[in-house]
């Protein structure tokens, strides 16, 4: 029979809605329930696609025995962490504090009042590797509930403190500087990993944000340094297991330090984000590899991830059938050199082999590799190395095919908005473009109320029930505000600054600060504030961009001072921690620029405006912000007072209150947006 979870819109609970546990979303009423019962309440916390929360599923919360002993002496509620950002940071936060490490799935056990007292993550069914069994934790936390109820109290009373007592040290007021951009550039070029690419040891996850940031700074300063970092970690991850060398996308991190072994879940975020980064690195470089894997990064989103209603799901599975009937991580994605010449024959096995870097030894699990493209292949047919991709693709596409989480969120589908609009943009692809407007076109009908209030995710067409969080508004509105770059029209900049208005007026703290979740959203034991990264830009460093980019758009000082005021903290971080404020630097850089400010006029059909347009689009200046229309169009602010120049279409570049003459030249414009780019 199922239970509490049966009308859940997240794929992930809806997983659990037929476990023998009698599960509870969260909400207040199992908090009443618990205090009725005077029991403690355990809190689950994964998400759909968690290798790991699926093996504790199986191995505990379907046993009927484990399921029995937990409804008799708790209440347990199950959260997915991408509907509720705010539930799981609260108690991520919690678990790190006292252990020291956290992860998913989260195990927190609290009082009825929501007061935390004992954490884990994944537990076993029986003990080894020096952790109890999840039985054993179950027993001693009802064994101290019922025995030693006051030291629990004093246990979770003090966490509780502890956490409402941590701030966020500024290091001063103001915004960051050479000085701080120079050092955020030392820290980070002292962990680079010169041999395989990227940041730190293993795992090693993209580094999206950092890579924007190196990508802005070379385009500011002219440092080849920042620019070798970021192509060459780009390079690497494009070469790596880590990225689908036949079906396009990556892989959510490499279990090793060099990108060979993926964990193999897919998410948005990280395709969103990495996809926009290669499209800048090839708009820095014109590098054909960059220019690969950004289009097929982004056709990889559009065919895998996009929804019936125009949204784009959350995240595949790492599991799959194995052929079996056993679900194993990484089944659809593996393959060994038999299953080469089941496919191509002998001859071309061997071939793509030698291409793949596919071993009788395997890569992986069982002699099986994962596909990557070594550095000492030598020369290769192109040709025939097109057709055994394609050969190999549609033999993979018989493959069961790993689950896939429909759920849409707000924030993620922006990040994608954002990136697919330039992309398009960028290649020529008006496709991507209109894929990318479907999109912000269902956010704004569905998840979008009449107060610019965004619910965090939908499904299947309709909204949940949570609000969104600082993340949602501001990477909604970033993609609204690159939509408006690359279409031209000018209500996709309207509807961004609908969004920014709610974070003016729902997210902003006393100094400057950024809270993560709204004034009026429902009150946690600690109400979440973090501006650094973790898979994708913090709600925070992101809000700084948008409103930044939306200030250079409008000329509005409200926004722009709410974004000086947001990057303080990245004065105090970014020389400290640049791995984890990438996003905030990126923003820094643009705030250093600027940013400028493009106007394009001329007629939508005129080649000439469209050229200057392009031009405008291709221009590395940090967070450089375009409108494009008619002299006088009302579509943009930056177009009022832009006479054409003799007729012809001109652009106009402005910064810190200061204009360049108008130009009719593509060259001349190129030459004023790229500064110190290579070429």
């Amino acid at each position: 029979m199922p239970n509490r979870l049966a009308d859940a819109t997240s794929p992930y609970l809806l997983q659990h809605a037929d476990n023998p546990v009698d599960w509870w979303p969260w909400e207040r009423a199992a908090f009443d329930e618990a205090r009725r019962r005077n029991v403690p309440v355990y809190l689950s916390v994964g998400y759909s696609a968690c290798h790991w929360c699926h093996v504790m599923a199986h191995e505990s919360f379907e046993d009927t025995e484990t399921a029995a002993f937990m409804n008799e002496h708790f209440v347990p509620v199950k959260v997915d962490r991408e509907e509720r950002p705010d539930v799981d940071a609260v108690y991520m936060e919690a678990v790190q504090a006292a252990t020291g490490q956290g992860g998913w799935p989260m195990s927190v056990f609290m009082t009825p009042d929501g007061e935390p007292f004992y954490f884990g993550t994944y537990f076993p069914p029986e003990p080894r590797h020096g952790m109890p069994s999840f039985r054993q934790v179950l027993e001693g936390v009802r064994s101290a509930w019922t025995d030693r109820r006051e030291e629990v109290a004093e246990v979770a009373t003090k966490i509780v403190r502890d956490l409402a007592g941590r701030s966020l040290a500024y290091g001063g007021a103001g915004v960051p500087d050479e000085e701080e951009l120079a050092q955020a550039l030392l820290g980070l070029t002292r962990e680079y990993d010169d041999r395989h690419g990227g940041f730190g040891g293993a795992p090693k996850f993209p580094p999206s944000m950092a890579v924007e940031f190196l990508l802005r700074h070379h385009a500011r300063t002219g440092s080849e340094g920042a620019l070798q970092m970021a192509a060459d970690t780009c390079e690497a991850m494009a070469r790596g297991g880590i990225y689908d060398q036949l079906g396009g996308g990556f892989a959510r991190y490499s279990v090793d330090r060099e990108w060979v072994v993926p964990h193999f879940e897919k998410m948005l975020y990280d395709n969103a984000l990495l996809c926009r980064v290669y499209a800048h690195l090839w708009r820095a470089t014109g590098s054909d590899l960059a220019r690969r894997v950004a289009l097929e990064t982004a056709d990889f989103m559009v065919r895998e991830l996009r929804t019936p209603e125009g949204g784009f799901a959350s995240a595949l599975d790492a599991d799959s059938d194995d052929g079996t009937g056993k679900h194993v991580e990484g089944a659809y994605y593996v393959w060994t050199p038999a299953q080469l010449a089941d496919v191509l024959g002998d001859e071309d096995a061997r071939y793509a082999a030698h291409y793949f870097g596919v071993t009788e030894e395997g890569t992986f699990e069982e002699g099986a590799s994962v596909l990557q493209l070594p550095q000492d292949v030598g020369v290769m047919d192109a040709d025939r190395i097109a057709f055994i991709k394609s050969r190999l693709f549609l033999a993979r596409e018989r493959r069961e095919r790993p689950g896939r989480d429909d759920k849409v969120v707000a924030a993620w589908n922006g990040l994608a908005v954002a990136a697919l609009a330039e992309t398009g943009a960028y290649f020529d692809r008006p496709d991507l473009i209109e894929r990318a407007t479907e999109a912000a076109d269902l956010l704004v009908r569905l998840h979008m109320d009449t107060g610019a209030r965004l619910a965090r995710t939908s499904k299947d067409g309709q909204a949940g029930t949570h609000a969104g969080v600082l993340e949602d508004y501001a990477d909604v509105a970033e993609g609204f505000l690159a939509l408006a770059g690359a279409t031209g029209e000018g209500v996709w900049l309207e509807f961004a600054g609908f969004l920014l208005d709610v974070v003016l007026d729902q997210f902003v703290a006393e100094g400057g600060a950024l809270y993560d979740t709204a004034h009026d959203a429902e009150p946690l034991i600690r109400r979440p504030q973090d501006p650094t990264d973790s898979a994708a830009p913090s709600g925070w460093t992101a809000a700084a961009g948008a409103l930044l980019s939306y200030a250079a758009h409008t000329g509005s000082e409200a926004h722009r001072s709410a974004a000086e005021g947001a990057l303080a903290v990245v004065k105090a971080l970014g020389p400290r921690a640049p791995r984890f404020i990438g996003w905030g630097l990126a923003v820094a850089e643009a705030l250093l620029d600027g940013p400028r400010e493009v106007a394009v006029v001329g007629e939508a059909d005129d080649e000439r405006a469209r050229g200057l347009w392009r031009t405008a689009m291709l221009g590395t200046a940090p967070g450089a912000v375009v409108a494009f229309g008619t002299p006088d169009s009302e579509e943009f602010p930056l177009l009022k007072d832009r006479p054409l120049v003799d007729g012809a279409p001109a652009a106009y570049v402005c910064r810190h209150f200061t204009c360049d003459a108008p130009t009719t030249d593509p060259a001349g414009l190129d030459r004023t947006l790229s500064g110190t780019r290579s070429t």
